[in-house]
């Protein structure tokens, strides 16, 4: 077996190895001898030597191209996701003022928006406002009713309607109820009818409010005792509940529903011309074929009222507002003139809420109650009684509801004669709330101090509710004018955009706002969509 060696190991020795050492030498000296007389002849030139080679070295070398250096690129740091913000564990965030009801349904589904009523739609407003439809086209809406024990006819919309506009199976939608006694269900955009209207016994002054979870469903009270709850999904609206405001305990004025129902993760609050607060589980689901069905219970009733209220005012205590809701409570007023804050901490658990504020402001309180980002609440306050708590008060109210003692923060007055005050819902803009009075003043007050920034006369008296969208401030007055100030600069006058005429009379209801369209009915049986004139 051959050995192993290493891939450098010296050769073997063998003869010619031996003969190859001699001969070195001698080429080695005969080649330096060579030049040695090459470099001899040269030194014998005229130059020099030294200059020979400095000409040898100084002939041009290519510098050799230097390697760039490549900086590393730097590589970012991961990208972690946004964690998503923690629901909100109350009832309703505080910080939802001016936002839209969710995200679930698009559109207007509430008196005034939201639950804390201080949404008031989307644009654009029209620039040069035109008429496109008026509902119906052949008849009125006009219905019979009593008042003072005579029959008397009312037409068009009542002074707390505002309609609903809503997005549902790509149709804009508008449902409101009318003085003729009916629900109506028409096509936003042209003014048609989408489904038959629901008739009534008697007429509708309220508005009517859209669930907001996507269930096919409408809520509405009428002047005929009747709340109820109506499923949209078939080919005629269906009556799926209905509760009498006679049979609930504790009833005290009348029977009436004016307010425009709240509907939050299955309860619905409402308050009630009987003089008392409501909540109701809806109990909603789809049954197997599709359809809505709700299986509602009252779950709670609480009068608006007490004793110290009744003796002091009467009997006269009913509820024509909408209630609110921020954080845990949920406030109203009444024809009384007593605010109040009701407890919802418990209600998901199973207990009943319990009062945690009350404040009197002296007088009837028909306008709903508006609440800020910070949990104020601003009350428009009627002057009809002539109470000395009235003049003691004011007629436009911020209140301080953490501040159970004294929650008064400031007041403006509406009181030059009997009746005055204020009617209308007011409404949130930037650092100003407008507010619209029955003594004609349209007026903005600075929201922290409660100073007048400034106020000027429309034709009143003025019930109609302002309304805010894009800086145009909306407000319908007693000529049958729809007017539109500019309100981007809230220290200043506003200045007129337009008005347009959509009455013969007083305009008592609230503008709708939806996607370019303006939607409001007036006195003269008819409800009209304003849009912008086609070049």
């Amino acid at each position: 077996m051959n050995s192993y060696s290493p891939r450098y190991a010296k050769p073997q020795k063998d003869g010619s190895s031996t003969s190859f050492r001699w001969a070195t030498p001698i080429i080695l000296f005969a080649l330096g001898a060579a030049i040695g007389s090459w470099i001899w002849m040269l030194t014998q030139k005229d130059e020099p030597l030294e200059e020979v080679f400095i000409v040898q070295i100084e002939t041009p070398i290519s510098e050799p191209t230097p390697i760039p250096t490549v900086e590393p690129t730097p590589v970012p740091p991961p990208t972690m996701p946004t964690p998503e913000p923690d629901p909100y564990p109350g009832w309703v965030n505080p910080d939802s003022v001016g936002q839209p009801w969710g995200t679930t349904v698009s559109g207007i589904l509430t008196f005034r928006g939201s639950p804390t009523r201080t949404y008031y739609g989307s644009g654009p407003i029209p620039e040069t406002p035109v008429i496109k439809w008026e509902y119906p086209q052949n008849q009125l809406l006009c219905g019979i009713t009593m008042l003072d024990y005579q029959n008397e006819e009312w037409c068009g919309l009542g002074w707390t309607g505002q309609p609903a506009i809503f997005e549902r199976n790509e149709i804009t939608w508008t449902v409101f109820g009318a003085l003729d006694g009916a629900i109506h269900f028409v096509d936003a955009n042209t003014g048609n009818q989408l489904l038959k209207p629901l008739q009534t016994d008697d007429i509708i002054k309220g508005s009517v409010t859209v669930d907001p979870d996507g269930y096919p469903l409408v809520y509405a009270g009428g002047r005929d005792d009747l709340l109820r709850v109506i499923a949209i999904d078939r080919d005629v609206p269906v009556v799926l509940w209905s509760l009498d405001s006679d049979t609930v305990e504790g009833s005290l004025w009348n029977n009436d529903w004016d307010g425009a129902p709240l509907i939050i993760n299955d309860y619905l609050f409402i308050g009630g011309e009987n003089s008392m607060f409501h909540i109701i589980k809806l109990n909603r689901s789809l049954d197997q074929e599709g359809f809505v069905k709700a299986q509602p219970e009252l779950i709670f009733a609480a009068p608006g009222y007490d004793d110290s209220l009744i003796n002091t005012v009467g009997s006269n205590v009913s509820i024509e507002g909408s209630v609110a809701i921020s954080g845990n409570t949920a406030y109203f007023a009444n024809s009384g003139g007593l605010v109040q804050g009701w407890d919802l901490s418990l209600l998901s658990v199973g207990e009943d809420p319990v009062r945690n504020f009350r404040y009197w402001v002296g007088d009837d309180v028909d306008a709903t109650i508006v609440i800020d980002e910070q949990g104020y609440l601003y009350v428009g306050v009627e002057y009809e009684r002539g109470f000395s708590r009235s003049l003691q008060v004011g007629q436009i109210v911020k209140l301080d509801p953490s501040n159970a003692e004294d929650p008064l923060v400031w007041s403006v007055f509406d009181n030059a004669e009997l009746p005055d005050g204020v009617w209308a819902t007011p409404a949130l803009h930037e650092d100003i709330l407008i507010v619209a009075t029955d003594s004609a003043r349209l007026i903005g007050i600075d929201r922290t101090t409660g100073d007048i920034r400034w106020e000027f006369l429309l034709q009143g008296p003025l019930w109609s509710s302002p309304v805010v969208v894009d800086n145009v401030l909306l407000q319908a007055d007693c000529a049958g004018y729809l007017n539109a100030f500019d309100v981007t600069d809230t220290s200043i006058r506003p200045p007129e955009l337009w008005r347009i005429q959509v009455g013969n009379g007083c305009l008592e209801a609230t503008p709708a706002v939806w996607g370019g369209k303006i939607i409001i009915g007036n006195r003269d049986g008819k409800v009209l969509m304003i849009g912008e004139r086609s070049q």
